[in-house]
């Protein structure tokens, strides 16, 4: 029999995730490069393991990403969505805990579109009364 493989999508800003959830002991892979690599700062790495350790799976499942757009907090922000998704098809029960963290609401904040007129956003050229 073939290993199973859970699939999750995550998104988050601009950043879109595909995540594989494989058995094994816990390896964590983003874009071909370990997490550690690709990330570079704990604290990204931190909330790309979060449902793992809430769920007490992190030694249980390989993951495996496909990450693009957006920046990379917004990236580890997605894999973690994509995570969490995965688990509730490995193994229905975790949802209660997954929901009460959090880990199963996508984060719908976006970027504010430009309007005319204004330098970006919100940002205004200075006024000058003369």
């Amino acid at each position: 029999m073939a290993n199973v493989v859970y699939r999750g999508t995550g998104r988050r800003k601009d950043a879109v995730a595909r995540v594989r959830l494989v058995p094994g002991e816990g390896s964590v892979i983003i874009n071909d490069r370990p997490m550690a690599e690709y990330l570079g700062k704990k604290t990204l790495e931190m909330i790309v393991k979060q449902p793992l350790e809430l769920t007490e799976n992190a030694s249980r499942f390989d993951v495996i990403a496909k990450v693009h757009g957006g920046g990379v907090r917004g990236q580890a922000g997605a894999v973690r969505l994509g995570i969490s998704r995965a688990l509730l098809l490995a193994d229905d029960k975790l949802r209660k805990p997954l929901k009460k963290a959090g880990f199963l609401t996508r984060d719908s904040r976006m970027k504010e579109r430009r309007k005319y007129g204004l330098k970006k956003a919100r940002k205004a050229s200075q006024f000058s009364k003369r």
